[in-house]
């Protein structure tokens, strides 16, 4: 019970911070329903299965950094993080390790990680491609096996690549190198685009593969592209226009059309992490609820960001993301385009 001080000061603190406290906008993509849940989030399981292993909470740290100066550092903070909230994790490119370059245990986090958290390698498309060519493939699998990585992610990356100073270009179509790549492949596989999207006809071609899952990386998080354009020297941004920097797919917009693609035997790929924009929980929780396919969210700068302060302030951040899925999850419903607010619907699936 409330002490009679207590009460006071707290009305005294509403008083004071009433103006300071209005509400300036509105979040439109949710229902609040505030009679339909309750506050006990020890008794609210996000725990889903995914990449075949189960998370605690549908969270992805999306591949970042493998060959910058605090690569090693990153690497580790992120991997307790995932760890101790049972959480999966990609790593940066492992193009360092295969040319001999890089540094080992920049990327050897399992031990940090432990056995059962979802692991995953990543190389850039135009690597695959040479190493196909090369008849190499034994390297990759040798570094993914060191690692202890459950599978590969595989960025297809062709506008950063056009635009970055040492860019490498590709000889042919993504897709026919993923289609000769897949049946080569020990462990399972996920593509993703790194900050642009992909269009309709990209991702209908996608989910008709085995792969493990897809990755969204639409437009609106960092743009490598962007970034790439700015690295350049004045003289040689002329060259490469910008105008394509801003060429691209939301995340929501893809999800509109993975939705649109029926169930099937032709539809081979069936898990999806949401990426790309996505900067708090209530993205997070609005765009899996909006995906009719099982999904989990990815993020990296919001990562970056903590793990490059501490390891204490990765893991609050992770904290209240959860916590904070856990109150959407509770009150709040995804509105869909076609529902839109106002509307009342009977609807039995209210659980928490």
């Amino acid at each position: 019970m409330e002490r009679q001080g207590d009460l006071s000061a707290r009305k005294s603190d509403h008083i004071h911070m009433a103006l300071s406290a209005r509400t300036e906008g509105k979040e439109e993509r949710f229902d609040y329903e505030p009679l339909l849940g309750h506050h006990d989030l020890d008794q609210i399981d996000l725990s889903t299965m995914f990449l075949g292993r189960t998370f605690s909470a549908p969270l992805w740290v999306s591949s970042m950094t493998g060959g910058s100066e605090k690569a090693r550092t990153i690497n580790a903070r992120l991997a307790r993080a995932c760890a101790r909230f049972g959480l999966g994790m990609g790593l940066g490119s492992l193009r360092p390790l295969l040319t001999g370059k890089g540094d080992f245990e920049d990327f050897h986090v399992r031990p940090l990680l432990g056995p059962d958290r979802p692991l995953y390698g990543n190389i850039g498309i135009v690597q695959v491609d040479e190493l196909l060519r090369d008849k190499a493939l034994g390297q990759l699998w040798e570094v993914l096996e060191k690692l202890q990585c459950d599978g590969l992610v595989v960025h297809v990356n062709p506008l950063q690549e056009w635009y970055q100073p040492e860019g490498d270009f590709l000889q042919r179509p993504p897709l026919a190198i993923i289609e000769e790549f897949l049946p080569e492949c020990s462990r399972p596989i996920i593509v993703k685009e790194v900050g642009q999207g992909m269009g309709p006809r990209s991702l209908k071609a996608l989910m008709k593969l085995p792969l493990e899952a897809l990755e969204l990386a639409g437009l609106g998080g960092t743009n490598f592209s962007k970034l790439e354009w700015e690295r350049r020297r004045e003289e040689e941004k002329r060259e490469r226009p910008q105008d394509l920097t801003r060429v691209g797919h939301g995340a929501l917009e893809m999800i509109d059309w993975i939705n649109r693609e029926e169930e099937g035997p032709n539809i081979r790929c069936r898990q999806f992490i949401v990426s790309g924009g996505v900067r708090s929980f209530l993205d997070g929780h609005y765009l899996m609820e909006r995906l009719n396919y099982p999904s989990i969210y990815g993020q990296a700068s919001p990562f970056l960001k903590w793990a490059l302060e501490s390891q204490r302030a990765l893991d609050n951040y992770i904290e209240s993301q959860i916590a904070g899925l856990k109150m959407a999850r509770s009150f709040l419903r995804a509105r869909s385009f076609r529902m839109g607010p106002g509307r009342l619907e009977d609807d039995d699936s209210w659980t928490v």
